[in-house]
């Protein structure tokens, strides 16, 4: 018979050093070997800076354009999913980031279901995980190619979100982490910023639209606590550069108005900051957690409600391509 003692307090006191308390290096140098891979969706219509906001995001050519992107390239009549991948490092942590475009959305006379190739391209990633989950024979690393967020552009009308906007974030928020941002917000004053900034959240409550951080997903009252105070300063107005300009005496990403440097990372100037510490700093495991426990559980269970279960595949050609 086996016998658990469980004290009242619901701990022990240690009458020695055990060492469990590294496991966090033991996780840190694993980490340090492997990588780790982010996958970053940029969504909205041509011209709203989306490229040199991820270049300055990550403060390196990573963004479609960056990879020998004609200028004279031209606006495709359908929209198309193109993925550009970089492996970047810092502080000897290697991350393989895949910057996903979406070329044409949004910039046609008719943008009607311009979503759908969006949402296809999500699933197919969810399915390609699934069909590697489901080997006999498996990887001992599936490769993630999985969408972690979507940052969404909402353009800076100051007046109301389009229709087009509602539609994609109401349509895609189930399957994939949406992060709307408000571009160029450099084009607006500080009160019209504010302004705007109160109305699209007004219409994403209207609307129903469930933006990243979920409130159904804060784990605690301290998660919960840090979660409110993004949420309510959402979605950011931020101003993308990845050109350095002297002020002060300091180098500073900027861009060089008439009136003078609107600084990138300068918080009185714009909310790029809070974006990126929120994104990189705070959240970018719990992007890639909601993504595997929440979206693409969501995604398996109805794939394998809808096959009855899906088989394995054990033919020596996978089983060749999985060595």
């Amino acid at each position: 018979v086996t016998i658990f003692y469980f004290p009242q307090n619901g701990g022990s006191t240690l009458l020695g050093y055990i060492g469990i308390d590294t496991i966090i290096e033991q996780m840190r140098k694993k980490t340090m070997k492997t990588g780790f891979d982010f996958n970053i969706m940029v969504v909205g219509h041509s011209g709203l800076g989306k490229s040199t906001l991820v270049n300055t995001l990550f403060k390196s050519h990573v963004s479609r354009k960056s990879a020998g992107w004609a200028r004279d390239e031209k606006i495709p009549k359908t929209v198309e999913i193109k993925a550009v991948s970089h492996v970047i490092e810092e502080g000897g942590v290697k991350m393989k980031l895949t910057v996903v475009d979406t070329p044409g959305f949004g910039d046609q006379i008719n943008n009607d279901n311009c979503w759908e190739p969006i949402s296809k391209y999500i699933n197919e990633q969810y399915e390609k995980f699934l069909k590697e989950e489901v080997n006999i024979t498996r990887k001992k690393r599936i490769p993630d190619t999985r969408v972690h967020c979507c940052i969404y552009f909402i353009s800076p009308t100051g007046h109301f979100l389009r229709q087009l906007d509602t539609e994609f974030m109401k349509r895609l928020s189930h399957s994939v982490n949406i992060i709307p941002v408000i571009a160029k917000a450099d084009t607006m004053t500080l009160e019209e910023r504010q302004e705007f900034k109160q109305r699209v959240r007004k219409e994403l409550e209207v609307s129903g639209i469930e933006f990243y951080p979920q409130k159904e997903f804060d784990e605690d009252m301290e998660d919960k606590s840090d979660n409110d105070k993004i949420r309510e300063a959402m979605p950011f107005a931020v101003v993308g550069s990845d050109k350095e300009y002297q002020v002060n005496g300091k180098r500073v990403l900027g861009r060089k108005t008439a009136w003078g440097i609107v600084e990138v990372e300068n918080p009185n100037h714009c909310e790029f900051a809070q974006l990126r510490d929120f994104l990189i700093r705070s959240h970018l495991q719990d992007l890639k957690e909601v993504t595997h426990n929440i979206h693409y559980e969501t995604y398996r269970a109805k794939r394998l409600n809808e096959n009855g279960g899906l088989h394995p595949i054990s033919s020596s050609d996978t089983q060749e391509s999985n060595l």
